[in-house]
């Protein structure tokens, strides 16, 4: 009996441990919530915007805080030197066939702007986020024309 209560709560400790929980149902889903977290940026909301992804992220969580604080420590030192936000940009959508999808954002400031990348897998269960960055480089993201 003590070895199966052990077992139980280091299973629950574990499941813990984990962030996600949740599955987006759709693609609309997924825009939506990459558009309210691209909002929640430009607000300087991190921490709101990390609890928005964290419950379709399976990453743990103690990986999800770290990377909330360092994105705070770097977005304010962003809006110091380079201004207040002033507007977000959607750039574009790629898709690999009905399994993944990226979402790409610019949060514009008065002097530069950073870039969201959102990418979202399918799985059997629905899509999760299989990756989030932010950065401020989007050189990558004018368009060539030829």
């Amino acid at each position: 009996m003590k070895k199966t209560l052990i077992i139980a709560i280091f299973s629950f400790i574990s499941l813990q441990l984990f962030a996600q929980d949740k599955y987006l149902r759709s693609v609309t889903e997924t825009q939506e919530l990459s558009k309210e977290v691209v909002a929640l940026f430009k607000e300087n909301k991190i921490s709101e915007s990390f609890e928005k992804l964290a419950p379709y992220w399976p990453l743990p969580q103690n990986e999800i805080e770290s990377l909330e604080e360092k994105t705070i420590k770097y977005l304010n030192i962003i809006k110091d030197r380079f201004g207040k936000p002033i507007g977000t940009l959607k750039v574009k959508d790629e898709i690999i066939a009905d399994i993944a999808i990226r979402e790409t954002y610019l949060v514009r400031y008065e002097n530069t702007a950073i870039r969201i990348i959102f990418t979202y897998y399918q799985n059997d269960y629905g899509w999760v986020i299989n990756a989030f960055k932010w950065d401020d480089s989007f050189t990558e993201e004018f368009e060539v024309k030829h």
